[in-house]
């Protein structure tokens, strides 16, 4: 789910309420801040100048990726994921197989549960 909570700017990015990504789209260069676990977090900023802790969040979990193109596509698609997994983890039962529930692919084509 998108939302602008605190105005124009951030892009907040949730999944079942719960924030997993803020996205500064008018910052020079644009940036993601993301969720990470601390160790991990630590490592990709040692990585890579780009990745420093979170601006304006817990600095042990949370990391601010600067969009400068140093940090290659394959690993800021990693970082969105490992954030997104690490919310995911945390939520309710309940709430982690709704969220399933309305992930699961659509039935093909002659699957018996789609003609019902």
């Amino acid at each position: 789910m998108k939302d602008y909570p605190f105005g124009d700017q951030p892009l907040v990015l949730k999944v079942s309420g719960k924030v997993f990504a803020l996205v500064d789209e008018r910052g020079e260069p644009p940036s993601v801040s993301l969720k990470c676990d601390p160790v991990l977090a630590e490592s990709l900023r040692q990585q890579y100048a780009a990745v420093i802790p979170g601006y304006h969040l817990n600095k042990m979990h949370w990391n601010t990726v600067r969009l400068d193109g140093t940090v290659p596509d394959a690993d800021l698609k990693a970082m969105v994921d490992h954030s997104y997994d690490a919310v995911v983890s945390k939520l309710r039962k309940a709430d982690r197989e709704a969220l399933e529930m309305r992930l699961a692919p659509f039935p093909k084509d002659g699957d018996a549960r789609r003609n019902k």
